[in-house]
């Protein structure tokens, strides 16, 4: 078998991938950048190509290109800390294998490069795409991710598409991307809110109507399936749509026609159907309130969108991002927001979801008093949160690997170095941790006894020195301190730096910089 090859201009997860794949037997090359990529392709090939997608001297999306153009066969993984939809949507549409967000869990990593080097000795190609240019849509949580590749692997097909979740969760974002990189993307979208539309009126928007066919029709018109013709026709809360009207629906998606309202000559329907829904469709069938007949038409693929509470690692990035976004629909200085009012957001449900959020981040700019907001400046709905949080809920704000320029879209959090070899990374997570669950409760019962028995070691080990007229007293036991907290909490986080340093109340560039100074990485 041939050697995988991995592209990354950081050291560090170069480091991790090449132990991780050679504890799996697998043979392993490293390059730096795009250029000595290309030149080592004239001379070999790998089995599987792994690569960052914004290195110095080169693009991975320019890089996968320029492969595919000589090896097409050639499986080739994308890794990047841009965990958007448009490096998604490049990724899958470059005809990558697969799209790996940092940060990664390394055994997972090693099962994606595995899977692509089976599919590679069998000669079979994984070629995915995904859609649109949402910044919106941003997400590093893995249920967003999940959404990402679902939207990939349905972009090529005209499948009827069923899009469930919470109002505010995005739907129509999702709708949109669909058909803007879909066969029909030349095409119109066109939406219909059909639980905004009243009983008596859905039925001529949907399908027309013809002159005289009621009372004030004046002229023949066209309904949306005639608008949508020959693209996409997103029907939004369909859980809603009144009983009667499901039979028509029905009718055409089965029979691909349709009459206006008072017409008598049959309409071809040329759409593609995407519906969307925030209730549990399954129950309304078992409660004689939905089709059944209808709800397995569009239910032929379904993608789950998750309420902004299963995600709340991307509360962050996306408040940032709404808040450059207002500022620039207002004409007005983008605001900032501390660490504490994120940490504050974070804690928060949002029952309205990323619609909520927006919301928020456009009455910050207008009502917050000063540049930089604080958590007093935040609306009284999120004053009304206990201030430590509710239990369970994040207490601290992953530490970003990069300043964001002011006004980009939020990329979520890039890669950062590895753990020492000898700190177990079996279970590492490369880069950036989400949020993690936060005891509040006191420290009791056996856990004060083996708190106050290290501590009765610390002060015995204090006394010696003392005694022994040790005149660097204070630099020694500072010393033996910080390594000891770094060492356990380097150990309980499986090597995991960031989310060390979030445990003991740190800044990553500390924790860095003092394993450094105290030998840890030895």
């Amino acid at each position: 078998m041939k050697p995988i090859w991995i592209v990354d201009d950081d050291q560090s997860i170069r480091f991790v991938l090449e132990k991780a794949l050679g504890r799996e037997a697998f043979a392993v090359r490293s390059f730096t950048n795009p250029r000595d990529v290309l030149a080592a392709l004239d001379d070999d090939a790998p089995q599987v190509l792994v690569s960052d997608i914004r290195m110095p001297g080169g693009s991975g999306i320019d890089l996968l290109s320029k492969i595919k153009e000589r090896h097409p066969e050639l499986p080739v993984i994308i890794m990047t800390a841009y965990s958007d939809l448009d490096s998604a949507v490049s990724a899958f549409q470059g005809g990558a294998f697969d799209y790996l967000p940092k940060p990664f869990d390394v055994p997972k990593a090693v099962d994606l490069i595995r899977r692509a080097v089976e599919e590679s000795l069998e000669d079979e190609r994984g070629h995915d795409a995904v859609p649109a240019d949402m910044p919106e849509m941003l997400g590093q949580a893995p249920a967003m991710q999940d959404v990402f590749r679902g939207i990939g692997r349905l972009s090529q097909s005209i499948v009827t598409v069923l899009i469930t979740g919470e109002s505010g969760s995005g739907k129509e974002l999702v709708a949109q991307a669909l058909h803007k990189h879909s066969p029909r993307a030349n095409g119109p979208f066109v939406a219909i809110n059909t639980a905004a539309i009243p009983k008596d009126l859905l039925e001529s928007e949907l399908f027309g109507h013809e002159r005289g066919a009621f009372t004030g029709a004046q002229t023949t018109r066209r309904g949306r399936f005639e608008q949508a013709d020959g693209g996409t026709l997103f029907l939004d809360e369909i859980g809603d749509m009144p009983f009667d009207l499901q039979t028509r629906l029905l009718r055409v998606l089965s029979d691909g026609q349709f009459y206006r309202v008072g017409g008598h000559n049959p309409m071809k329907s040329n759409v593609r159907v995407i519906a969307a829904t925030h209730q549990n469709l399954e129950e309304r069938v078992k409660a004689g309130a939905f089709r059944e007949d209808l709800f397995h038409r569009l239910n032929v693929i379904r993608l789950r969108l998750p309420a902004l509470r299963e995600r709340r690692e991307d509360i962050a990035p996306l408040a940032r991002f709404f808040l450059q976004k207002s500022a620039r629909e207002l004409g007005v200085e983008g605001k900032r927001i501390t660490d504490a009012a994120l940490v504050r957001l974070m804690q928060f449900d949002f029952p309205g979801n990323v619609r909520q959020l927006e919301n928020i981040c456009h009455w910050l700019t207008v009502m917050a008093p000063a540049q930089l907001i604080e958590p007093k400046d935040l609306p009284p709905e999120l004053q009304a949160l206990p201030a430590g949080g509710a239990t369970g809920m994040p207490t601290a704000l992953p530490a970003p690997a990069f300043d964001q320029p002011p006004g980009e879209p939020p990329q979520s959090f890039v890669a950062q170095g590895a753990a020492a070899p000898d700190s177990g990374f079996d279970g590492l997570t490369v880069g950036a941790t989400a949020p993690r669950d936060v005891r509040t409760d006191g420290i009791g019962g056996e856990r004060s006894d083996e708190l106050s028995g290290w501590l009765r070691g610390l002060e015995s080990d204090a006394r010696k020195l003392l005694q022994a007229g040790e005149p660097m007293v204070w630099d020694i036991m500072t010393r033996k301190f910080e390594a000891q907290l770094i060492h356990t909490a380097l150990e309980i986080t499986r090597g995991r730096r960031i989310e060390a340093a979030q445990k003991l109340g740190i800044g990553r560039n500390t924790i860095t910089r003092k394993i450094q100074e105290l030998g840890l990485d030895d």
